[in-house]
């Protein structure tokens, strides 16, 4: 970013700054870190606005919760009096954004209190109280009942609150966190107590947007939707709540204003949709096409649901010379993104403002990259939306837990790998919330590759959960280990290599599995008034100027274009933006500085993406 953008930042900044927290001065940033630009927007009055479910959208029946809510931090065994201060919803009580910035821990729990009114248009429906993400275990009460409890960090959830409601007035609504951070066999990604190197600051509490939902007591609750390039169709699964025999489900497609196929059926079962000549999503003409689907009762619409698809396939297949490759709508195309760990210095796992969420996306696809490999989080459903748009592909990573076992990053030599020996319960908390990530992504067009284990972190059972990640979703490639411990079993074998580009042996491997190199590069630089630190900053190699940088990464996309031809893939450099004390971003951690050339970077990337690799059909 030069100077001139960076004034401007500032200045905007400072004016907004000023404006939110004259409106309410209850809250303000915790001072002491650095912060990006959106964070200076925040209006605790109007915090994450936009409806935050896009692929499934009912309009006009919401109402946004975020905001400021009452909050304590008491012992495991008490229940307080919940007035220690406000907290600003949903920003982590560790972030500065929180206007809290102080750390729980396993021995004791946060609490959170606010109240709502239902607004008289929802009145007589079913009120649906629903959650981002909330990390870890939760505990929702209704004006002093509880509702339910939630044990996941990274999946969204969602009570009918109705019975607890009362008949007119406020509502009150609390909420009882726990989260042991790495003190718990929980998955957790990249949060530890003590933060250090490539591990961060804890993320405790409420992270995403709370809002509630009208609907009838008949209605949709989720849809699965299967698109299929090949047979020119999409099917279209309605999962229904509080149906009747009888009621029927009509699903349309529609291309803009021209309506592509509709049929109606019971609900029962999956609706096929015939998609003649498809409009195929890719990387350089993201199309999307419009769902909608319509609950019908007793010939009454009784529920409508807005959303989208895309009309594309992700699969491997030989290449002339017999190796694997990863196919985008049955052609090859070579995968070229950032490993993107989707934190903010201010808001840790949450993005300040919309703006700021989509800010990375772009400026990814500015440079060139047609893919991000999500690494070790759950990002919201918007920042999904934000990449299916703008047609980035997305490698998905399960974040991990329970750490421990040993790590074997040389594909084929039996040493230091294993698989770690969780218990039952943190076996069970790894499926479960697999299981439900799967579940809440499984429609978002832009994810081809999901990645169960990275680098054998709490790597456990590998052949199992790799066998039933592919069951439950054979649309989509299965990277089991992204760099090491390897076993024989999903689509692609996956190399680590700091800093230069390396690739497993198309002679060995490539004959059963896509070879990509799923981390390398790493190249530091911190920039002085940009840095989570001062001292004791660290990248896999530093540098002390920003051509320096730019010539390195110039020879390692040359080394890239050779690897190409003889069966290389993909690739993933480390990373997006600078975290906490790794410098090693695309960007610094406050986004205010842009260490290298948008234009110079699009036009190294470009020549990869132009190598032809023919695939026998």
């Amino acid at each position: 970013m030069n100077k001139k953008v960076s004034i401007l930042f500032s200045l905007l900044g400072l004016s907004l700054s000023l404006s939110a927290q004259q409106q309410d001065k209850s809250w303000s940033m915790v001072k002491g870190k650095i912060s990006s630009p959106w964070a200076q927007e925040v209006n605790p009055k109007n915090v994450l606005p936009e409806y935050p479910r896009p692929q499934f959208e009912r309009t006009g029946n919401w109402k946004n919760l975020n905001g400021l809510w009452d909050y304590a931090i008491s012992g495991k065994s008490q229940q307080p009096a919940i007035n220690q201060g406000k907290i600003l919803v949903p920003f982590a009580v560790e972030s500065s954004l929180s206007g809290v910035g102080k750390t729980v821990g396993k021995d004791s729990l946060l609490w959170y209190k606010t109240s709502f009114t239902v607004p008289a248009n929802m009145k007589g429906k079913e009120i649906l109280l629903h959650f981002g993400a909330v990390d870890w275990r939760s505990t929702v009460n209704i004006n002093g009942k509880e509702v339910g409890k939630h044990e996941g960090g990274f999946d969204p959830f969602s009570f009918n609150i109705t019975p607890f409601l009362n008949k007119s007035g406020n509502q009150t609504l609390t909420v009882e966190v726990w989260d042991p951070t790495d003190e718990g066999p929980q998955p957790r990604g990249k949060q530890v107590k003590k933060p250090e190197g490539i591990w961060y600051t804890p993320v405790t509490g409420i992270w995403q947007t709370v809002w509630i939902e009208a609907v009838n007591k008949a209605h949709i609750d989720h849809i699965k939707v299967t698109p299929d390039i090949d047979q020119q169709t999409v099917s279209v699964t309605p999962f229904l709540t509080g149906s009747a025999t009888g009621d029927q489900v009509k699903v349309s497609a529609w291309d803009g204003t021209t309506k592509v196929d509709e049929q109606t059926a019971d609900g029962t079962g999956a609706i096929s949709l015939k998609i003649a000549n498809p409009k195929l999503w890719n990387t350089k003409n993201p199309f999307l096409y419009d769902l909608k689907v319509e609950l019908i009762s007793k010939n009454k619409k009784v529920d409508e649901v807005k959303s989208y698809f895309a009309m594309r396939k992700t699969s491997i297949g030989k290449d002339q010379n017999g190796i694997q490759r990863m196919l985008l709508n049955n052609e090859f195309v070579f995968q070229y993104g950032p490993l993107d760990q989707g934190w903010w210095p201010d808001g840790l796992y949450t993005a300040p403002t919309d703006a700021a969420l989509k800010f990375d996306i772009d400026k990814t696809k500015e440079m060139g990259f047609n893919m991000i490999r999500k690494h070790i989080k759950v990002e919201p459903a918007r920042w999904y939306y934000y990449c299916d748009k703008a047609g980035m592909l997305v490698w998905q990573d399960m974040p991990s837990g329970d750490l421990g076992n040993g790590w074997e990053n040389r594909p084929g030599v039996l040493d230091h790998g294993s698989d770690q020996n969780r218990s039952a319960e943190s076996e069970g908390y790894y499926k479960k919330e697999w299981n439900a990530i799967i579940d809440a992504l499984y429609n978002v067009p832009s994810i081809v590759v999901w990645t169960p284990f990275n680098e054998a972190w709490g790597q456990f059972k590998t052949v199992e959960i790799a066998k039933w990640t592919k069951e439950k979703d054979p649309s989509r490639l299965v990277n089991t280990a992204s760099g090491g411990n390897f076993h024989p079993v999903g689509d692609i074998i996956d190399l680590h290599n700091y800093p230069h580009p390396a690739m497993p042996s198309p002679d060995y491997f490539g004959k059963d599995y896509a070879l990509v190199l799923g981390e390398f590069g790493g190249l530091g630089l911190p920039i002085d008034g940009h840095v989570w630190q001062q001292k004791n900053n660290w990248g896999y190699q530093s540098f002390k100027n920003k051509t320096d940088l730019f010539n390195k990464y110039a020879q390692f996309t040359k080394r890239l274009a050779e690897l190409i031809p003889l069966g290389l893939s993909a690739g993933v450099y480390t990373q997006t933006t600078d975290v906490e004390v790794e410098t090693n971003g695309l960007m610094t951690y406050d986004r205010k500085d842009i260490k290298f050339s948008e234009a110079q970077m699009k036009a190294l990337h470009d020549k990869l993406y132009q190598i032809n690799v023919p695939v026998k059909q």
